[in-house]
């Protein structure tokens, strides 16, 4: 069981355009946070430039404890907690460090809104996210999509088939994943 008192990882709503306002803040209080920022080119009329942006829009984690909450929500910026079945959203530490290896890893990472949804379960066995298991959302031709379930997102990047196999919680593999990648193979 977790300790309650220990701090752990939630997501703070921004307002518009404040994530690294809003970083920049916690920094200043000595609270550990992460504004993930995806590195993108934008084209002008004129020029190409490189820019680091927040990947998500108005979303800042913060790792504290529920007693540091009404401190974080008075910080300029900070609109609320996000929140899941009436309580702040908790985030795994597993959930941060596969987005940090994930931007690691890739530059313009798409995020998509997904749904949350039962799907196989897999062990990634080869690249940045060696022995992380993870749903599967989809897989078509080599992109994957990586569910991070608390938050309700998912990142894309193109990632070779071969580096995931069924999860040994699995009992069978799905007849639709057997047909994309016979390459599979159930780990035990």
């Amino acid at each position: 069981m977790n300790d309650p008192s220990q701090p752990r990882w939630y997501v703070v709503y921004t307002r518009p355009r404040w994530e690294k306002k809003v970083a920049g803040l916690l920094e200043k209080k000595q609270l550990e946070h992460y504004c993930p920022l995806n590195k993108v080119v934008r084209q002008w009329h004129d020029r190409k430039k490189t820019l680091m942006e927040p990947l998500f829009t108005s979303y800042v984690f913060v790792r504290a404890t529920p007693k540091q909450h009404s401190y974080i929500k008075a910080i300029s910026g900070v609109v609320n907690f996000i929140h899941w079945l009436g309580r702040p959203a908790v985030v795994r530490d597993e959930e941060i460090q596969s987005v940090k290896d994930f931007l690691g890893e890739h530059n313009s990472v798409a995020v998509e809104k997904i749904s949350v949804s039962l799907h196989d379960t897999v062990k990634i066995v080869r690249g940045p996210f060696m022995h992380q298991e993870g749903k599967i959302i989809q897989v078509t031709n080599n992109t994957v999509k990586i569910e991070l379930p608390s938050m309700g997102y998912a990142l894309v990047a193109k990632v070779s088939r071969t580096h995931i196999a069924l999860s040994s919680e699995q009992p069978a593999i799905s007849q639709e994943l057997a047909a994309q990648s016979p390459k599979l193979t159930a780990r035990g």
